[in-house]
């Protein structure tokens, strides 16, 4: 080396695990107590800000929650943490409102409930000081404003009590029995029908009208801007709004229509995989959703395990792909559950829309946009249920629908698993973060697993496989349970800050 040249500054390490708290508990369950089917919650999503939280139920309710600690020392909590300044607090909520989204039809053509679970909540742009969101269940799509309205009162009736005629009552906003609702009283008859236009001493008889005011007090309504329906023969399994804040697209088992928010009466089928002889059908649409940032481009998944991108400045309907993301299968590792258990249950672009996070029913894959040779990362959700797979088909378990998510920062991915478990894992290159967590007050109960990262190959790939050492027991050697089942969580957008939902109760928490 020579004598003039600098010596590089040693990388800095992968940043360290997190350590999980407990912050909230909203609609949390007593020991022993039955959980309604309605009140399950089976959607999770934070807005773009972070300040609101939006849950769907089964029985097609949205619940809305806002931000409380957002405003310290006057000044926003964004605005602190941009001056590094010290906030002791961590993400608080409060219950915010909610309003019934869709109610249980029937199709009568084809004999057929349709139920209003919602199945998936997309925050739109706010105008206004007004909330939008888009709401669906299997078949219908909702436009939803959620605004703030004063509350109008009445405040008196404008008759002078002094200047009273004939009447004698006090000025009130209800009706006493004495008088009628005029103003008039019943013991005097005053003939206006006929030609008699004789008045009682004094003049005309006193019109008592109401004054509105309104008062500072506020009122929370949501109204249903738009129905956008008729547009899908299949189950609605995504929605997702573009970056362009004037179209979204919604996509069932074998279609993506792209929409613009403004018209709900038509929409453009850009993706159609249904073959003319169904018969031949081999693979349908899992999820779908648009490049955070580039408003031509977006991802759909498969239930044979691939992620095809798409760019709609290529042709109307989007039948060829721009990218094809797919593992190609280990020889001699096939077996009766290898395609099912390869399926894609969702994915999320990170924030930044240059890796796509795809969660299957055994792992997590990162992979990055501009490699599709494989997975740049893979992360073991529960290995130990390898050997369970026959049990899991027997009762269906084997078809729940696990969602992930991503940090804001992209460092670390999330999902969830069963007994209420969920899963943090580091993404960062050389990290070996594998923290597993439980929906309930205390998060850290379960068992540490060490992770070691195995296969790893040269830092630009650096495919890594990690937390396949989760035991099939807990802390205390109980069994897993498959009833209880984390299936909907979602990270906070630019904190540490997770939501989860375990049944009909929502859990948030911090690092």
């Amino acid at each position: 080396m020579n004598g003039g040249d600098e010596v590089a500054a040693a990388p800095a390490g992968p940043p360290q695990s997190l350590d999980w708290k407990f912050s909230q508990v909203f609609g949390e369950r007593t020991a022993g107590e039955e959980v309604q089917e309605v009140d399950i919650i089976s959607a999770i999503e934070f807005d773009k800000t972070g300040d609101h939280l939006a849950t769907g139920d089964r029985g097609g309710r949205v619940v809305l929650f806002e931000r409380t600690d957002t405003k310290d020392h006057g000044v926003p909590r964004r605005d602190l943490e941009r001056m590094e300044y010290p906030i002791g607090r961590h993400p608080e909520f409060r219950y915010k409102t909610e309003f019934q989204s869709h109610e249980p039809e029937f199709d009568y053509l084809k004999s057929l409930e349709i139920e209003e679970k919602i199945n998936k909540i997309r925050w739109c742009q706010t105008a206004n000081g007004a909330l939008f969101l888009l709401s669906t269940n299997d078949k219908t799509i909702k436009f939803w404003k959620v605004q703030e309205k004063k509350v109008k009162k009445i405040s008196d009736m404008n008759l002078d009590p002094s200047k009273a005629v004939g009447n004698g009552s006090i000025a009130s906003s209800s009706t006493p029995k004495h008088c009628l609702a005029n103003g008039g009283s019943p013991d005097r008859s005053y003939n206006y029908l006929g030609n008699d236009f004789s008045f009682p001493p004094g003049g005309l008889p006193s019109l008592r009208l109401p004054v509105v005011v309104t008062s500072q007090e506020t009122n929370l309504v949501a109204r249903c801007r738009r129905v956008y329906a008729h547009a899908h023969d299949y189950h609605i399994n995504s929605v997702s709004n573009n970056s362009d804040g004037e179209t979204f697209i919604s996509a069932d088992d074998l279609r993506i229509n792209l929409w613009n928010l403004e018209i709900s009466n038509q929409s453009f089928n850009i993706v159609d995989v249904k073959p003319a002889n169904m018969e031949d059908l081999t693979e349908v649409i899992t999820s779908a959703e648009f490049h955070p940032t580039h408003c031509n481009t977006l991802a759909y998944s498969s239930s044979k395990g691939s992620i095809r991108v798409i760019d709609l400045r290529q042709s109307a309907l989007c039948d060829s792909h721009a990218k094809l993301f797919e593992e190609p299968e280990a020889p001699g590792s096939r077996s009766f559950f290898t395609e099912i258990i390869a399926s894609i249950s969702d994915i999320k672009f990170a924030r930044d829309g240059r890796y796509i996070l795809s969660r299957d029913y055994m792992t997590l894959k990162l992979w990055d946009i501009n490699m599709d040779s494989g997975p740049v990362a893979t992360f073991q959700v529960h290995e130990y249920l390898r050997p369970k797979l026959c049990d899991l088909y027997e009762n269906d378990s084997i078809f729940d629908k696990f969602e992930c998510c991503l940090s804001g920062d992209g460092l670390r991915v999330a999902t969830g698993s069963y007994s209420n478990l969920f899963r943090v894992f580091g993404c960062a290159p050389g990290s070996t973060e594998a923290t597993t967590l439980e929906a309930s007050k205390n998060p850290m109960r379960q068992v540490q697993t060490p992770s070691r990262p195995s296969r790893s190959l040269s830092s630009i790939t650096r495919v890594v496989r990690r937390g396949a050492e989760n035991p099939g027991v807990d802390a205390n050697g109980n069994a897993f349970d498959f009833t209880t089942k984390l299936l909907h969580l979602a990270w906070h957008p630019t904190e540490n800050s997770i939501a989860c939902a375990a049944a009909n109760s929502l859990y948030m928490y911090y690092a």
